[in-house]
C-alpha cells in the first residue's frame, strides 16, 4: 500500500472510533472513556499486519463490532472494550493473561468466552455444531455478555460475506439461521434477529430474497403513501388528546414475507400486513398502560378492529420482556394493518432487549429482567442434564426460543407463561420437578383432561398428583418444553436403574441355580450372548422378564463346551465390533416408528446421512423410493422441511425393550363373588402392566371378560395369563 493510501485508512480508523464513542446508548464516564480507549490501542497494535478477505484492515471489523454492541445492542463500556479485543487472544501475540493484566477480570472472562467459542472449527458438521452451541450456551452462567458480543460479531460477518465463496456463505448463512436468529430472537434483539434471518435468506436462497427485496422496493412509495393517508385519519384525534407521540411505518421484513408466501403458498401481492404502523408515545411509567389503551380507543374510533388479533402483552410482558399492545385494524381502501402501541421506554426494551432494562430498573416491576434470569436458568438445567444429545438440545431449545408464548392460570389464580402447544405436563414441571414427577392427571377449567390436553391461553390449570404416581415413556409424547423433557428422561432413567438393580439380584440367584458364578466375566459374556452393549441393560431385561429361565440355560449350555464357547465368544466378539454391529442393534435392540400411532412401516435409511439407531430422524416420502429416513441435522434436511412439509412424517427409534405393546385378554368361566375383584388384584400385583379398559358381562352364571393391558413383553403377557389360569372358577383366559 502507498503512504497516502494508509494514511487515508488511519484517518478512517480514527473516524470510526470518534463515532463509536459518539453512538454509545449508555452515557459513557471519563473512567469508560480511558478503557475504550485502551482496548483499542491494544487492537489496533494487534491487528495491525492482518486484512480481511476484503482486503480491508483487520482492526475495523472489531470497531464494526463495537459499535453494534454500543448503539444497536446498548451494552456498558466494558462489553465495548470487550467487543474490541474479542479476536486478540485467537489471533495475535496477545494472551488472556496480558489481557487481565491490563483490563481486569471481567474483560478477560468476556474475551476467553469468545476465543472459546470462536476455537472451535468451522468446518465441523451440523451434530458437531450443535456440541458447540451447547458449549456457548454454557457461557451463558459466566457472563450473558459473550452471548451477545457473539451474536453482534455473527451480525457484522454476515453484513460483509461479499467476498467470501459462495459454499463458505452458505454454511455461514445456515449456520446463522439455524442457530443465531432464534437466539438473538430469545434475548429480545428483535431488530438484530429481523436482519440475521434477511441476511441468512440472502445467501441461502439469493433469487428469492431479490425477488422480494425488489417488489419491496416498487411497492415502497404506494406504502409511505398508504402509511400518511392512515395517520391523517388519526392525527387529530390523537392531537385534541395532548399526546406527544410518532407515527412510523415498519416492513416485514423479506424472511417473515417469504415465509408466509410458502406456509400459505400464496404470492407477494395477496400478503395483507406487508408492513405494520407503530404508533410510539412519550408517557410517565405510571401512565403508560392508560394511554396505551387510550391511543387503542381513538384509533378503533376510526378502524373497525379484528377482535381475533389483540395481543395485550402490556398486562402479561412475553418473558423476554416485550411490552405492546398490538390490534388488527381494517384501514382505508379495506386493507387489514397491524398497529402497534408502545410507549417510548417499551420500544427501546424492544430495540435493544436485554440493555435497555437497566436504564429503566428503578421504575416499574422488573419483569424483563426476572423473564430473562428465569430463562438463563432454565437452560442452565437444560444444558447440565448429561445424557442429551447436542442436537436434541438445540432442536428443543429452538422449539423453546421460537414458540408463541401462552398465558394460563394456576388454581390460586396466578399467571405463568408457557410455549404454545404446552400440556398439564408442561405446566406442571414448569411449576416444580416434584410436581410434574408425581402428576397423575389434570383439571382444565375444572373438567379433567389427558396429558396430552393442548393448553390455550386464558385455562385455568390444576394438577392433581400421587405419591405414586411416576412417569413412564408415553410422557415424551405429552411434553413439549425442555424442562419437562429433560426431567422425564432423568426419572426414566432412574427407574430403570432401579429394574435394573432388581434384575441383578434375580439374575444372581438363577445363575446360581445354573451352577454359574456372578462375576464380571460371566456378565461380559452373557452381555455379548444377547448382543447388547452394557451391563445395565443386561440386569433391565432380566428384572421386567424380556430374559427369562429358557434363555439362561440356552446361554448356560453355550457356555458347557469351552471349545464352543471359545468360539462363539470370537464370533459374537467380533460382530459386535464391526460394522455387523450396526445391523444386530437396528434389527434386535432399536426399532423404528413413524407418526403420531408409532407404527411400524417399511422405510430406507438415505445416504446422504446415513442414519443409525439412536439418532433424531425423520421420514420423507419419496416418490419412488417410499419412506426415506434422515437425520434431523441432515445437509438435505432444512431444504426438505420447507420445500416438501406435506412429505414429511415423524420418526424415531424407540427400544424395543423399553416399548409397552397392548394386549387384549379374553376370559371364560363361572360367575363367584369376588371374581372380578380376583382378576384385577392378580394383573395389578405386576408392576410392568396397566390396565387400559375392563369389559365384565355376567349372565346366567357364565362369566365372560375382556381386559385391554399395556405390557413390557410377551412373556409378561404369558405370565399373566397362566396366573389368571388358575383363579377358581375361571375356565379359559386366551389372547385376543
Amino acid at each position: 500500500m502507498t503512504e497516502a493510501a494508509i494514511a487515508k485508512e488511519n484517518k478512517q480508523i480514527a473516524r470510526q472510533y470518534k463515532e463509536l464513542l459518539r453512538i454509545s446508548y449508555q452515557t459513557l464516564s471519563e473512567d469508560d472513556k480511558k478503557l475504550i480507549r485502551k482496548a483499542f490501542d491494544t487492537a489496533v497494535d494487534a491487528h495491525k499486519d492482518q486484512r480481511r478477505k476484503s482486503g480491508e484492515a483487520y482492526i475495523f471489523h472489531p470497531i464494526a463490532v463495537a459499535k453494534i454492541v454500543a448503539s444497536e445492542i446498548g451494552l456498558d463500556a466494558t462489553s465495548i472494550a470487550a467487543a474490541l479485543l474479542h479476536d486478540v487472544v485467537e489471533d495475535t501475540k496477545y494472551t488472556l493473561d496480558d489481557l487481565r493484566e491490563m483490563f481486569g477480570e471481567t474483560v478477560a472472562k468476556i474475551v476467553d468466552g469468545l476465543t472459546k467459542i470462536s476455537s472451535l472449527k468451522k468446518d465441523k458438521d451440523v451434530s458437531l455444531q450443535a456440541e458447540n452451541f451447547r458449549k456457548m450456551l454454557l457461557t451463558l452462567n459466566d457472563d450473558v455478555r459473550v452471548i451477545i458480543i457473539k451474536i453482534a460479531d455473527r451480525l457484522h460477518n454476515m453484513q460483509t460475506m461479499d467476498a467470501m465463496r459462495p459454499d463458505k456463505q452458505v454454511k455461514i448463512a445456515s449456520e446463522t439461521l439455524y442457530i443465531y436468529a432464534p437466539l438473538a430472537h430469545r434475548i429480545g434483539l428483535y431488530n438484530i434477529k429481523t436482519e440475521l434471518e434477511d441476511l441468512g435468506l440472502k445467501y441461502t436462497e439469493p433469487e428469492v430474497y431479490q425477488d422480494i427485496l425488489t417488489k419491496i422496493k416498487e411497492s415502497k412509495e404506494e406504502q409511505d403513501a398508504y402509511i400518511k393517508e392512515f395517520s391523517k385519519v388519526i392525527q387529530d384525534s390523537l392531537d385534541k388528546e395532548d399526546l406527544d407521540y410518532e407515527i412510523k411505518g415498519r416492513p416485514k421484513s423479506i424472511y417473515s414475507i417469504n415465509r408466509k408466501i410458502k406456509a400459505q403458498d400464496i404470492s407477494f401481492d395477496e400478503i395483507y400486513d406487508k408492513f405494520a404502523i407503530r404508533i410510539i408515545y412519550n408517557s410517565e411509567p405510571s401512565q403508560e398502560k392508560f394511554l396505551a389503551w387510550k391511543i387503542y380507543s381513538i384509533v378503533t374510533d376510526h378502524f373497525r378492529p379484528n377482535p381475533t388479533r389483540l395481543r395485550d402483552w402490556i398486562s402479561s410482558p412475553k418473558s423476554t420482556g416485550y411490552e405492546a399492545l398490538h390490534i388488527t385494524v381494517m384501514g382505508p381502501k379495506g386493507r387489514w394493518v397491524e398497529v402497534q402501541i408502545r410507549s417510548e421506554r417499551m420500544n427501546e426494551i424492544a430495540e435493544k432487549g436485554y440493555a435497555a432494562h437497566y436504564k429503566y430498573k428503578q421504575g416499574k416491576n422488573n419483569k424483563e429482567e426476572r423473564g430473562f434470569e428465569e430463562w438463563v436458568t432454565r437452560l442452565q438445567e437444560a444444558l447440565e442434564s448429561p445424557d442429551v444429545n447436542a442436537v436434541d438440545f438445540v432442536e428443543q431449545f429452538k422449539l423453546n426460543l421460537y414458540s408463541k408464548e401462552i398465558f394460563v392460570f394456576t388454581p390460586q389464580g396466578d399467571l405463568k407463561s408457557l410455549p404454545k402447544g404446552s400440556t398439564p405436563l408442561d405446566f406442571a414441571f414448569s411449576i416444580h420437578t416434584e410436581i410434574g414427577i408425581h402428576t397423575r392427571g389434570a383439571r382444565v377449567n375444572n373438567k379433567l383432561v389427558p396429558l396430552s390436553h393442548e393448553l390455550k391461553s386464558g385455562d385455568q390449570v390444576e394438577i392433581i398428583t400421587s405419591d405414586n404416581a411416576k412417569p413412564n415413556i408415553n410422557w415424551l409424547d405429552y411434553a413439549n418444553t425442555a424442562r419437562a423433557r429433560a426431567k422425564i428422561k432423568s426419572s426414566l432413567k432412574e427407574e430403570k436403574k432401579e429394574i435394573a438393580e432388581e434384575g441383578k439380584a434375580i439374575l444372581a440367584r438363577k445363575l446360581k441355580a445354573q451352577k454359574i458364578q456372578f462375576n464380571e466375566k460371566s456378565i461380559n459374556e452373557l452381555v455379548v450372548f444377547f448382543n447388547l452393549k452394557t451391563s445395565l441393560d443386561l440386569f433391565y431385561r432380566v428384572g421386567i422378564g424380556k430374559i427369562d429361565n429358557k434363555m439362561l440355560k440356552d446361554f448356560a449350555n453355550s457356555r458347557s463346551n469351552a471349545l464352543v464357547s471359545y468360539f462363539k465368544n470370537k464370533i459374537k466378539k467380533s460382530q459386535v465390533a464391526t460394522d455387523l454391529d450396526k445391523e444386530e442393534i437396528t434389527a434386535k435392540y432399536d426399532q423404528l416408528v413413524f407418526g403420531k400411532e408409532e407404527e411400524k412401516l417399511e422405510y430406507k435409511l438415505s445416504n446422504c446421512c446415513n442414519p443409525i439407531p439412536g439418532d433424531s430422524v425423520f421420514g420423507f416420502i419419496s416418490v419412488n423410493d417410499g419412506i426415506k429416513v434422515h437425520k434431523k441435522d441432515c445437509p438435505n434436511a432444512l431444504q426438505l422441511q420447507s420445500n416438501y412439509a406435506y412429505r414429511i412424517i415423524q420418526a424415531k427409534w424407540i427400544d424395543s425393550s423399553q416399548q409397552d405393546f397392548v394386549a387384549v385378554i379374553r376370559l371364560q368361566g363361572i360367575d363367584n363373588l369376588g371374581l372380578v375383584s380376583e382378576i384385577t388384584k392378580e394383573i395389578s400385583s405386576n408392576m410392568h402392566v396397566n390396565m387400559k379398559n375392563l369389559n365384565f358381562d355376567s349372565s346366567d352364571g357364565i362369566f365372560s371378560g375382556r381386559i385391554t393391558l399395556v405390557v413390557k413383553n410377551n412373556n409378561i403377557l404369558n405370565t399373566i395369563i397362566q396366573r389368571l389360569k388358575k383363579i377358581n372358577g375361571i375356565d379359559k383366559v386366551s389372547r385376543e
